[in-house]
Order: C-alpha cells, then sequence, then structure tokens
C-alpha cells in the first residue's frame, strides 16, 4: 500500500535508467544534506570531561552552525518518538487489558515536567558515554523525545480505534495477520493525522528547547552548542538582538524542514485519504514533484518498497484457502478479571505509598496547600482550552477543507507553535509591570500560547480529511450554514478535536511551570498555581515537595482525562463508527 511511484519492470527487474536534468538538479541538494548530517553528527560524538565549559557565543555567524546540532537532535528524536508511537499505539488500540494501564501510564508522562525526565535521565547517559559529548546529547535528545513522543503516540491510538469496523471485518475476511493488518490498513488510514502531529511534535521540541540544552548536573552548568543554549544565554546577557537573530534562525529552520521534509510527506500521504474520490485538496510539493521525475530516486524508491513489500510477508496467518472467518477473537474472561484485580492491587499500592509518603515527609497542611493551588491551575488549564476552541477549530476548519490556503499557514503555524514562551518574557514583564496588572490573570495566556497548536493542528488533519463525497451530498441537499456545521463539520472533526485537546490539555499543565513564575532580569513575576510551586521549589532544591507538586499534578490530569476527556474520546470513538 505504500507506493512513491509506480515500477517499471520488464521480467521482474527493474530498468536501468540514465540520469535525466532532476537528478543533477536534486544531487547537490542531497549532498549538500548528507554533509551537513554527517558533519553535524560527528561533532555530537566528540570528547568532552565532566568540568569541561561548552562555549556559547551570541555572534550570529554561529547560528547556522546551533540550528545544524538543534536541528539533528530533534530529528533523531522525533525518529524514536515514531518507533514509541507505532508500538504504543498498535499494542494499546489492540489490546484492551493493555489499553487499561497504558494509556493511564501516558497521562502520567504526559503531565510529568521535562525537567523530571532530565533530572532522571542525565546521569545515566553521562555515565553510558564516558568521557564524550554523546552522553549529555543522548539526554538532550531523550528530553526533547519527552516533548514529542506522548503526542504522536495518542494521535496514532486514537486513529487505530477509529478505523471504519467494515475495513476491519475485510481484514479479517482475508485473514491478515496483526502485524499485516498494521502496515496495510491502520497506519496507512492514520497517516494524515499523524504527519500533521508530527509536526506539532517538532514544535512541541522547540517551545521546550532552552530546559533541553541547557542541562545542569553536579552543580555543573553544561550547555550544548544549539539554539537553545543561544537563547538561554541571550536571556541572561538581556541581549534582545540576539534573541531576534534567534528568532530568524528558528523561522528559517522551520521553513527548511517543512519545505525539505513535511511537505513532501503531505503531498505523498494524500493517497491515504479514506475516499473515493480525490477532490481538491490534495497538497502539492515541488520536491515530490522532482523526486517522481528523477531516474535515481525512481530505482531507490522502487528498491526500498520492494523490500518492504517483503517484509509485509512476515508473521503472516496460515489458513486453508477456504475458510472465511470475520469474527473477532473473544477476550478470555478470567484473564481480564485477573488483570482487573493486579490494576486495582498496584493502585491501591500507589495510594498507601502516597499517604505515607505525605504524612511522614511533607505533612497534610502543606499536602491541602498544594492541592488548592492545583485547582487553582485547572481553573486555568479548562478555561484558555474551552476559549482555544472557540477561537481555533473554526478557523481549522476552513483552513483544513481549503489546501492552498493549508499549504500557507503550514509553516507558519509550527512557527508559532515553536516559539518558545522564554522569549516573550521582556515583553510580558513590561506590560505588566508598567500598567500594573495582576499576574494571576495575565501571566495564564502563556499557559496555552504554545499548547492551543495542537487544537488547530488536529482539527486541521480532520477536516483535510473530509470525504470529498460527505461535502458533495450536503451542497446538493443544500445544507448550510450553522446546519452544515452541526451536521457535516463538527461531527467529522469531533475525533480530532478530542485528540488535540487532551494533548493540549497536558500540554499546559506542564507550560504552566514556566507560565506562572516569569523572570526578566531582576524581575520577577509569580502567579497562584502548581507550576510555580514545582518552579520555586526546584529553584530551592526542595525535592520532596518538587515530587509532591509533581505527583498532585499527574493526580489532577489523570482524573481530568478519565472523567470528562475520556468521556467525550469514547463519544467521538462512537460518532466514527
Amino acid at each position: 500500500m505504500f507506493e512513491l511511484q509506480n515500477p517499471q519492470a520488464r521480467g521482474g527487474r527493474l530498468l536501468a535508467k540514465t540520469p535525466n536534468r532532476w537528478d543533477f538538479a536534486l544531487l547537490p541538494l542531497v549532498l549538500a544534506i548528507l554533509l551537513a548530517l554527517a558533519f553535524g553528527a560527528a561533532q555530537m560524538a566528540r570528547p568532552f570531561a565532566m568540568g569541561e565549559t561548552l562555549e556559547i557565543s551570541l555572534s550570529p555567524a554561529y547560528l547556522p552552525y546551533y540550528l545544524l546540532r538543534t536541528t539533528l537532535r530533534m530529528f533523531i528524536a522525533l525518529g524514536f518518538s515514531l518507533l514509541f508511537s507505532f508500538v504504543f499505539a498498535a499494542i494499546a488500540a489492540k489490546y484492551k487489558s493493555a489499553e487499561k494501564a497504558m494509556i493511564p501510564i501516558l497521562d502520567i508522562l504526559q503531565s510529568v515536567p521535562i525537567l523530571g525526565f532530565q533530572a532522571i535521565a542525565i546521569a545515566p547517559f553521562i555515565a553510558l558515554f564516558p568521557g564524550s559529548l554523546l552522553g549529555v546529547e543522548c539526554a538532550a535528545i531523550f528530553a526533547i523525545f519527552t516533548s514529542q513522543a506522548w503526542n504522536m503516540a495518542f494521535s496514532l491510538y486514537q486513529s487505530i480505534r477509529s478505523v471504519p469496523e467494515e475495513l476491519n471485518e475485510a481484514t479479517r475476511v482475508f485473514r491478515l495477520s496483526g502485524w499485516q493488518r498494521f502496515w496495510r490498513l491502520e497506519l496507512p488510514f492514520a497517516m494524515p493525522g499523524l504527519l500533521w502531529n508530527m509536526m506539532m511534535s517538532m514544535s512541541g521540541g522547540w517551545f521546550f528547547l532552552v530546559a533541553a540544552e541547557a542541562i545542569s548536573v553536579a552543580n555543573q552548568d553544561i550547555k550544548l552548542p544549539g539554539i537553545g543554549s543561544y537563547i538561554a544565554v541571550a536571556i541572561d546577557a538581556k541581549d534582545g538582538y540576539a534573541i531576534a537573530y534567534a528568532i530568524g534562525a528558528m523561522l528559517a529552520g522551520i521553513l527548511l524542514y517543512d519545505q525539505l521534509f513535511f511537505r513532501p510527506l503531505l503531498a505523498w500521504a494524500d493517497k491515504f485519504r479514506f475516499e473515493e474520490s480525490q477532490g481538491d485538496t490534495a497538497q502539492q510539493s515541488w520536491l515530490l514533484d522532482w523526486m517522481r521525475r528523477s531516474h535515481w530516486m525512481h530505482g531507490l524508491s522502487d528498491r526500498f518498497w520492494r523490500l518492504l513489500r517483503g517484509a509485509l510477508g512476515w508473521f503472516s496467518l496460515r489458513g486453508d484457502g477456504q475458510t472465511v472467518d470475520a469474527t473477532p477473537r473473544a477476550p478470555n474472561p478470567l484473564w481480564e478479571r485477573v488483570w482487573d484485580l493486579l490494576l486495582a492491587l498496584a493502585a491501591l499500592a500507589a495510594v498507601a505509598w502516597l499517604v505515607l509518603f505525605v504524612h511522614t515527609v511533607v505533612g497534610w497542611g502543606e499536602a491541602a496547600h498544594v492541592a488548592v493551588l492545583g485547582l487553582i491551575t485547572l481553573l486555568r488549564v479548562l478555561l484558555l482550552i474551552a476559549l482555544a476552541s472557540l477561537v481555533w477549530v473554526p478557523v481549522a476548519v476552513w483552513i483544513g477543507l481549503r489546501p492552498a490556503y493549508s499549504q500557507r499557514v503550514q509553516a507558519v503555524a509550527q512557527f508559532l507553535a515553536a516559539f518558545p514562551v522564554n522569549l516573550m518574557f521582556p515583553l510580558v514583564v513590561y506590560l505588566l509591570v508598567t500598567w500594573r496588572l495582576n499576574p494571576n490573570i495575565w501571566l495564564s495566556p502563556l499557559m496555552v500560547f504554545g499548547t492551543q497548536w495542537y487544537i488547530l493542528f488536529n482539527v486541521v488533519a480532520g477536516a483535510a480529511t473530509i470525504p470529498n463525497e460527505l461535502r458533495l451530498a450536503a451542497d446538493n441537499l443544500g445544507v448550510k450554514g450553522w446546519l452544515k456545521w452541526k451536521r457535516v463539520y463538527l461531527p467529522a472533526v469531533f475525533p480530532s478535536y478530542i485528540t488535540g485537546a487532551i494533548t493540549a490539555s497536558g500540554g499546559s499543565w506542564n507550560a504552566s511551570i514556566v507560565a506562572e513564575y516569569v523572570t526578566w532580569g531582576k524581575t520577577t513575576l509569580v502567579a497562584d498555581g502548581l507550576g510555580s510551586y514545582i518552579k520555586q521549589m526546584t529553584d530551592a532544591g526542595d525535592f520532596h515537595r518538587i515530587a509532591l507538586g509533581i505527583g498532585v499534578m499527574c493526580i489532577f490530569v489523570m482524573f481530568l482525562n478519565r472523567f470528562f476527556w475520556r468521556k467525550l474520546y469514547l463519544l467521538a470513538e462512537n460518532r466514527s463508527r
């Protein structure tokens, strides 16, 4: 099913072709990318000793080098995030017993701040690669991975669960194994939404880039060469020109990988739209057009897809060629009960440990105070997600239904989603101090500044996959205005919206650590909330209260997802079938 081009063969052998003008046009681009990747990879593994200082220059001349190092880290993290998403979504969507444990775990992982993951990972990675910078690089890549993976995993999981039942029944009729069904049906069906969420995940990596590249370990600050470290040094130096240069470099990098990576993938994946006619929603990519006209790329793609088609035969089901089985296997009720009992015991053990920790270490008064702060942050999250939904759902549907505008705003939306909230601190501090505004109110929009785009990207992806037949039928029936939105557009994008809202909600909790505690020079603005509490305890080095704050945040996110978002998700799942 994954075909880039139609193979041209004679007698089962690929035809050899001489290079054409498109081959020579692509050759400099391919060589430049390979040389840049080789140079960046070599710099990642250079010798390094703890205590050594890595100088970060604010000269704009170093920005292309820093951009290369940052982009390489982000794409490595994106590759691991994609592999994680494949495994997680395939297991969670197909095995109900595994889903009961994996989805709550994903909720917890999504709510844990990136600094928490980094504190755990930095020492093992440095010990794994002694005397090399590769250990610190792996810690930074892991931190970026934690800002990318959860969104992609949940998107793929939601898409697999939304596959129409008639297609699942067809795979059982043709006796496709789980391996074959994933590659032939589930992944192609999920491809458009997954690609949009990959773009959002790349932007999420930019959003937390300062925390990922500026690492603290053993009372030493390590700033890896990259845009994130450049921004951190510029903020410390209060250098407005350097911050402007960093913003320009970010924009250039996003435009480059949008044109060279995401735009070709979106244009190629348009074939997986679930409809009989393509309509007018096809994405366009000049690079993909060049690749399709290139003889060299044609031969390479034919060989690659031929190898992949061979791999599709792995783990196939045996049959007599005559028996047709379209009935899904029923789960073992005894195993289901045992598994539910084990999960209940694990939950009780976690609750008992939390009660013991609060009683013996931090005290019930402190726990109650943190719970109240959590309620304040919860109110901010729900209010901001509601406001963002009112603004971006109509805009995203309008964009998704118009591919010409979709391609124009694609890079702009990625840039806005990638814009680190730290770069807004000078403006925020100036406005709040000058106008004497209440931080509890006016710092709140920073929480959703980087996460609102999850809603935009997911709804754009959902609107772009609305079958053209459905739109034509609505037009023929004279359905217009609010009735068309109520009966056609909103039900069609509802599953995608829920996925975006869940990830935006979890990301907003994480972003509260940055948004509720803002510093610029000697001026600090603090809003009441769980995020500012965790940030203050982190600065004070109080690890017990840091653990308390993160634990309470995980509990709030789990309960919000379980009793609010989960209900909406099940409703969306039922509507999609």
